[in-house]
């Protein structure tokens, strides 16, 4: 059985996280290059330039959610954010944790079947994916 005193662990993705951060930057700085290339000649209406807004913000989150992703472990169970999503699970709620082969990232499966996607732990992350999901899983034997 393990030690029930472990210290908390937190995860984000790894590469998923740099990929999303990188392209808003490259987003924001095309879109400033083609906004000052434009010729004169071609203007837009006050509906068009809040409509191009509105799609460079939308697709500007979704990528920060990508980046705000986590799940924190401590003695009171697993905290999960994916995007702009929060679950707090109690360790006596939770049945396990899968992960197949191919699968992109861990899920969490309640004693409810409920199932909750782990999107900080990244399988492109590789060995530190498979890490965390030991982890996580000796820490719900030692819970249990």
């Amino acid at each position: 059985m393990s030690n029930l005193n472990m210290p908390d662990a937190r995860w984000r993705p790894g590469g998923a996280r740099y990929v999303a951060y990188v392209v808003a930057v490259i987003l924001i700085v095309l879109t400033v290059v083609i906004g000052v290339a434009l010729p004169e000649t071609i203007t837009f209406t006050v509906f068009e330039l809040i409509t191009l807004a509105l799609m460079l913000i939308a697709v500007l989150a979704l990528l920060h959610g990508v980046g705000r992703s986590f799940v924190v472990v401590d003695e009171r169970g697993v905290r999960v954010r994916n995007g702009y999503r929060n679950h707090a699970i109690a360790w006596t709620d939770i049945e396990g944790f899968a992960m197949n082969d191919g699968e992109p990232w861990p899920t969490l499966v309640t004693t409810d079947d409920v199932r909750v996607m782990l999107f900080a732990i990244q399988a492109t992350d590789g060995p530190n994916a498979r890490n965390a999901l030991v982890d996580l899983r000796e820490r719900l034997d030692a819970h249990r």
